[in-house]
């Protein structure tokens, strides 16, 4: 049996998203509905253990490096408990966290000491009102204060992700470019993505990111391409000159880098996501303990990876070749 982690077109897989849990302190309008949400109960998500199980058997394959997501991972008790033995299994070099930031400047120090080597937080607004309009309650000077104990705990880089949203925050554009001038934090323009979300209210609050760098131009800066931060997979970096920091652009949708995936996902309940868009996930649950079975399931897993997600049909209201997943970003761990 070929063991590599590589696929039918071509692309090397080195990197699982791992979600740990589907609950989340805050209601972000592009990641969960306000209500209604049906939670699983804690018998059917993964514990730390089956997760590190799961990992030791998929290492030997490639996977080099590992994303903690959810939800909101810093919800489910003794992370750090989890991040030390993930790195002390062979072959993991890397292991990054995606948080909205809520409970950073708690548990920081914790995180960088059980083996996190990065972060990325979630910032779709430094205006407190239109923050928690975004979060549906979320107060952001929680989050500036975890930044600040993020660099005080010595990570590098930190990354901010913000989700461009037409007549939402588009009109902060300019002060967020403006704060990679002043502090080393890499901020990433990320495209708002079809999953989870009513298309009408998506297709309204769809925004190419070419409006980045027509702000540049607008402000009289000079943004060049550069090498981006450590990690920093699909997005395109750019340095406005002088600039502490950087920014980048994520655009699933206007111009892809399916080409370039490297990445699976391991859902908070124990399933493998081939692709972030589509509807095929493969449950690994009854093969923990069994490394050929796990591994064997990771593989047929990745046999079927398409070449595409088709978003950009989507927007233009094309039919799709494939089932769209009905799980909301929160329930797959983005």
């Amino acid at each position: 049996m070929d063991t590599r982690l590589v696929d039918k077109h071509g692309r090397v897989h080195d990197y699982l998203r791992i979600s740990v849990t589907d609950r989340c302190n805050l209601r972000c309008v592009y990641c969960m509905p306000e209500e209604g949400m049906r939670f699983e109960p804690d018998s059917r998500i993964l514990s730390y253990e089956e997760i590190v199980e799961v990992v030791r058997a998929v290492a030997p394959l490639g996977i080099k490096k590992l994303r903690i997501t959810g939800g909101e991972p810093l919800v489910r008790k003794g992370l750090d408990k989890l991040i030390a033995m993930l790195s002390g299994i062979d072959g993991i070099e890397d292991i990054a966290l995606s948080t909205n930031g809520i409970y950073l400047a708690s548990f920081a120090d914790r995180l960088r000491e059980a083996g996190i080597t990065r972060v990325n937080v979630s910032l779709d607004s430094l205006k407190p009102d239109k923050y928690a309009m975004i979060t549906r309650g979320g107060d952001v000077n929680k989050v500036l204060r975890g930044l600040d104990a993020c660099r005080r705990a010595g990570f590098d880089p930190i990354k901010l992700n913000v989700v461009l949203m037409r007549g939402v925050n588009d009109d902060e554009i300019e002060q967020l470019l403006r704060m990679t001038c002043e502090e080393p934090y890499h901020i990433r323009f990320i495209e708002y993505m079809p999953i989870g979300n009513e298309d009408k209210r998506w297709k309204d609050a769809y925004l190419p990111l070419d409006s980045v760098l027509e702000t540049c131009r607008r402000m009289g800066v000079i943004a060049s391409p550069c090498e981006g931060a450590y990690g920093n997979g699909p997005a395109q970096s750019y340095r406005i000159r002088g600039a502490a920091g950087t920014f980048g652009l994520i655009h699933p949708i206007s111009d892809h880098f399916c080409g370039s995936c490297n990445r699976l996902r391991l859902t908070a309940d124990g399933n493998i996501k081939p692709c972030l868009y589509w509807s095929d996930e493969y449950n690994v649950r009854k093969h923990i303990g069994n490394v050929n079975a796990l591994q064997s399931m990771f593989l047929q897993a990745l046999d079927a990876k398409p070449e595409t997600h088709e978003m950009a049909r989507t927007l233009a209201g094309e039919k799709l070749s494939r089932s769209v997943t009905g799980r909301s970003m929160s329930q797959i761990g983005g």
